[in-house]
């Protein structure tokens, strides 16, 4: 692939990562999106449709690991698709675990771990920790 295709190609796709976190609050049911922007250490955490918030944490979810496993295979080709795959839905599945413990059970005083769980289940911060990890054993494979 044509090595300005694949930038515009990367570009766009980041593009699409912009667009979803710039339409999340009007395309996903997210109570906690005001909560975590106030003073949220003194109040009790907002009620919330348990089911619903799930439903819309995997789309989001989902519609980012798309995305960003669409940057990965233009970087790095199929070479890493599968693990990319793997690690994705692995990490779903453990983060989406903790975040419904915490929601029912509410097991800590402190706010932060679902605070950090949520963003990792939100934001596509995982292709920015592949991204460099990936590139270094390519380099130094």
């Amino acid at each position: 692939m044509n090595k300005y295709l694949r930038f515009l190609i990367i570009g766009f796709l980041f593009f699409l990562l912009i667009l979803v976190r710039a339409f999340s609050s009007k395309l996903f049911y997210d109570p906690f999106i005001n909560y975590f922007k106030n003073d949220y250490l003194h109040k009790e955490l907002p009620n919330f449709n348990l089911l619903k918030l799930s439903a819309y944490l995997f789309l989001r979810y989902i519609l980012n690991a798309i995305i960003s496993i669409g940057i990965i295979y233009v970087l790095f080709k199929k070479q890493l698709l599968k693990f990319s795959l793997q690690f994705y839905t692995i990490a779903f599945f453990i983060l989406m675990f903790l975040l419904i413990l915490i929601l029912k059970f509410h097991p800590f005083e402190s706010y932060l771990p679902l605070f950090y769980i949520r963003r990792f289940l939100i934001h596509p911060i995982f292709v920015l920790l592949l991204i460099p990890a990936y590139y270094y054993q390519e380099k130094h494979a």
